[in-house]
């Protein structure tokens, strides 16, 4: 090997290149909600845990997943080459090729299918349904100032979707919860869109804060947050959701207000602390709140 080759930074694997380009961590934003869903929907149906459904939630959750992100990073790449925050993801900087991608998202939604398929005929019969945001969200930056709405949809498919893996039938206490992780993450998306308002107009990529300015997207964002938590305490009631499940709602409520204490209009430099630490937290807090609400009550593991 030369002096010279050695000096060349080594390039990820694939498998690693891809995982980073889809940000397989992120998972945590989501699961913990479709968890909540399908341990409660086990609570209503028998009071028992079912591992095995459980799994497949999970495969379900982490393939549909990994498939929208793969897509997002795909047909986002020229846009993302010009940002220069986004300039170094894999599919811009070579470390992925677009065929490797596509491969990899199809690999992903063909695991969502399959898991979808061992769950029951309805969640199969509703898989298609499932993916059809996830396409439409990376092209609705190009048509619409409100990309987030979307995001928002795709989001809360999650919890209904792990509801209807254990019982086969549809339940509007799940539809509740959607609609709270759905507006929940829409509302944190509009915080993120924040960093990239000025080269937002430049490239004229639609967004709240490109269209409406930054104010308008936190205060949007903290409207979106009250929503979520209205909705979450209407789940509860709904659901008839013990005391540690209230004690967990406390603890969003308050990691909402910290979030939206730490982030302001005119001051962004804790986002990345918002977005990343505070809702992941949320996110688990409710999660490890609820499953203990439930073994209380009497979930048997």
């Amino acid at each position: 090997m030369t002096s010279a080759s050695a000096a060349l930074p080594q390039q990820p694997g694939r498998t690693k290149a891809f995982l980073r380009l889809v940000m397989i961590e992120h998972s945590v934003f989501a699961l913990p909600f479709a968890y909540i869903a399908a341990l409660t929907a086990m609570f209503t149906l028998d009071e028992n845990i079912h591992w095995g459904r459980l799994l497949l939630v999970t495969v379900c959750m982490v393939g549909l997943r990994t498939f929208a992100m793969a897509v997002n990073r795909i047909i986002d790449r020229e846009i993302d080459a010009r940002n220069p925050r986004t300039a170094q993801r894999e599919l811009v900087t070579g470390a992925m090729s677009v065929k490797h991608a596509w491969t990899g998202a199809l690999i992903a939604l063909a695991v969502f299918l399959g898991s979808a398929a061992l769950l029951n005929p309805l969640c199969l019969a509703l898989a298609p349904v499932a993916v059809i945001p996830m396409v439409v969200y990376p092209y609705g930056k190009r048509f619409t100032n409100f990309p987030q709405a979307i995001l928002g949809i795709a989001q809360a498919m999650g919890p209904i979707g792990g509801w209807l893996a254990i019982t086969g039938e549809w339940s509007w206490d799940a539809v509740i919860l959607g609609l709270a992780v759905g507006i929940w993450i829409g509302g944190f998306d509009l915080i993120y869109a924040c960093q990239d308002v000025d080269t937002d107009r430049e490239t004229g990529v639609m967004s709240v804060p490109a269209r409406f300015g930054i104010p308008a997207a936190i205060w949007g964002a903290r409207a979106c947050h009250a929503v979520t938590t209205a909705l979450l305490v209407w789940y509860a009631v709904a659901t008839d959701a013990g005391a540690f499940f209230w004690l967990g709602l406390l603890i969003v409520g308050g990691a909402f207000v910290y979030e939206h204490t730490i982030v302001r209009p005119h001051d962004l430099s804790r986002l990345n602390r918002a977005f990343f630490s505070t809702n992941g937290f949320i996110g688990i807090s409710l999660f490890v709140c609820a499953l203990i609400d439930l073994l209380v009550r009497g979930l048997t593991v």
